[in-house]
């Protein structure tokens, strides 16, 4: 179930302009020591450098060959960028090695990654400094749910291990691992491919990869092929969960 970095850098396209926009909303000196939390191939943590000219970023994630492309990607930061191959669950003072405590935490696309959100939550809040910013957005209720249909009613009851979790949950989970000045909001963010075989490369690289490592590699592209087949439209029913909060 590894991630084929290489592939998902191409097909990421979506995810890049989620995380420029919510880029925006951190609120930046430009020296500051920000953590990239799920930096994936790097496409994002290159804008983020660009906002911290005097700062230094720390991109962390839990795919080895994402770590390995986004080393690639931001060669030419050597010295503002630091990288961590470490899973969130297991995230606190002792494996930042010194960079901590954080002025921030900034991540896209990745919390719905991480089943335990208590556990990820408490973690994030372990590194980080009083009244630093926790600037997020991941797959939020309701996500992909025609996607998932369309895969039960090929006989595949789950695609793959995620939580989608609602504005009010979240808000409760933060409250209690020590945030505060919330904010978190849902909003939908349909994805639509003019392109047939794009779509079929996305699904592969990502909606699908976890269910796809179970079955023979011939019949993977087979499989997803059919999955885009009998989509109604070619539309990917995306529902993102933001969330903007400080470290009391």
């Amino acid at each position: 179930m590894e991630w084929d970095a290489a592939r998902y850098d191409k097909v990421s396209t979506p995810q890049a302009r989620w995380g420029r926009v919510v880029l925006e909303r951190l609120e930046l000196a430009g020296d500051e020591t920000v953590l990239d939390a799920g930096c994936g191939t790097g496409r994002v943590t290159e804008e983020l450098l660009k906002a911290l000219p005097e700062g230094h970023v720390v991109a962390l994630d839990a795919s080895a060959p994402m770590i390995e492309q986004a080393k690639s990607r931001l060669a030419g930061a050597a010295g503002r960028v630091s990288f961590l191959h470490v899973d969130l669950l297991d995230l606190g003072p002792a494996v930042l090695d010194g960079a901590g405590p954080l002025d921030a935490v900034f991540s896209t696309a990745t919390f719905h990654w991480v089943t335990d959100h208590e556990r990820l939550f408490a973690n994030i809040r372990s590194v980080l400094r009083p009244g630093a910013q926790l600037v997020a957005q991941c797959g939020g209720e309701g996500n992909i749910a025609g996607l998932l249909e369309v895969v039960r009613s090929l006989g595949v009851e789950r695609a793959g291990t995620w939580l989608y979790a609602s504005p009010e949950q979240t808000t409760r989970r933060l409250e209690r691992a020590g945030f505060g000045d919330l904010r978190v909001w849902s909003h939908p963010e349909p994805v639509t491919f003019s392109d047939r075989t794009a779509l079929v490369d996305f699904l592969q690289t990502v909606c699908l990869r976890e269910h796809l490592a179970t079955i023979d590699p011939q019949q993977q592209r087979a499989f997803t092929e059919r999955v885009a087949a009998a989509m109604p439209v070619p539309t990917l029913d995306y529902v993102r969960l933001n969330i903007v909060a400080r470290a009391k």
